[in-house]
């Protein structure tokens, strides 16, 4: 099936602006998920840091266990296959992983939120090259979010200062070949916990988002373009007029079956005491308020990965 999603050129919001947001905005009103060309995302530096990770994931279970944090989710380090289990589901994901997040100083105000990064032994350009990885995709994130302020007749500027200070993360995921008679799925069926999500490495087929006519759709983005999607966050904000949509990624059959697939997402989070309260502009007598008591969103994040295992 071809993918029903057209891609937008990031070009077109400095040629013509308005016109970038209404095809932005429309793809995400329609399918709760864009793709994007024309990023500002270094390909150099997406590869550079994933050869890096490839190179760590190679290792033998007991050298990467050695980079996993107990008691923090994941947050940050390693976090071994078998873990992470989408919500409802019987079977783990097919999946391991490491996050990086925001560095903070000594005596922030979020250090209870946002545990330390983690970083590999033995490579000394690791930090460097994967926190400049992280600033790009937050850099570029913050830009979309302007798009879709404005598609919101919102300030353009209005999300700025509710994701100064995000709890954003970068997660590198490997999904290993496939072990005859291995149950479960790359990645079940789930909705993202954030604002919006930033994807690279979708073009490797199996992902797919359940149309609103509970249809599976596969997403095959053309080779080097972003794809973007709403997180649970950013619908309650919008009461749902940008909806966060469920998607997974199918196990591949036949010869890749046997190949490992990679992909890079960042998970774009709101400041971890900004209350999430929907938007006035969201509310109609056709579209009542979902939610009348807003939550903070730390607690929203606790909530949710509780409820995926990676929490207890």
């Amino acid at each position: 099936m071809r993918d029903a999603i057209e891609t937008v050129s990031y070009g077109l919001a400095n040629s013509d602006s308005a016109e970038f947001v209404r095809r932005f905005a429309g793809s995400f009103e329609r399918y709760g998920f864009a793709v994007v060309s024309d990023h500002e995302l270094p390909q150099a530096l997406i590869d550079g840091c994933l050869d890096r990770f490839k190179r760590f994931f190679a290792q033998d279970a007991a050298a990467k266990r050695r980079y996993h944090v107990p008691g923090i989710g994941g947050a940050r380090g390693y976090t071994p296959f078998g873990v992470e289990t989408a919500k409802g589901a019987v079977h783990h994901d097919l999946k391991e992983f490491w996050q990086v997040g925001r560095e903070l100083p000594a005596g922030h105000r979020y250090r209870a939120t946002m545990p330390d990064n983690v970083w590999i032994d033995g490579d000394p350009d690791f930090r460097r090259a994967t926190l400049e990885l992280w600033e790009a995709f937050d850099r570029m994130g913050r830009k979309l979010l302007e798009s879709i302020a404005a598609s919101l007749a919102l300030d353009r500027g209005w999300f700025d200062d509710k994701v100064s200070e995000g709890n954003n993360v970068l997660r590198v995921i490997h999904y290993p070949p496939l072990a005859p008679g291995a149950t479960g799925v790359r990645a079940g069926a789930h909705e993202d916990i954030n604002v919006i999500t930033l994807l690279l490495g979708a073009e490797e087929g199996g992902l797919e988002l359940l149309d609103r006519g509970g249809r599976w759709l596969p997403v095959n983005p053309p080779p080097g373009t972003l794809v973007c999607n709403v997180g649970d966050m950013l619908q309650r904000l919008t009461n749902h007029v940008l909806p966060s949509t469920t998607h997974r990624v199918v196990n591949p059959t036949g010869e890749r079956a046997c190949r490992p697939r990679y992909s890079m997402p960042f998970f774009l989070h709101f400041n971890s005491d900004f209350p999430i309260a929907t938007l006035p502009g969201c509310v109609t007598p056709e579209r009542p308020n979902r939610y009348p008591e807003p939550i903070l969103a730390d607690d929203y994040l606790r909530q949710r990965l509780h409820e995926i295992k990676l929490l207890y």
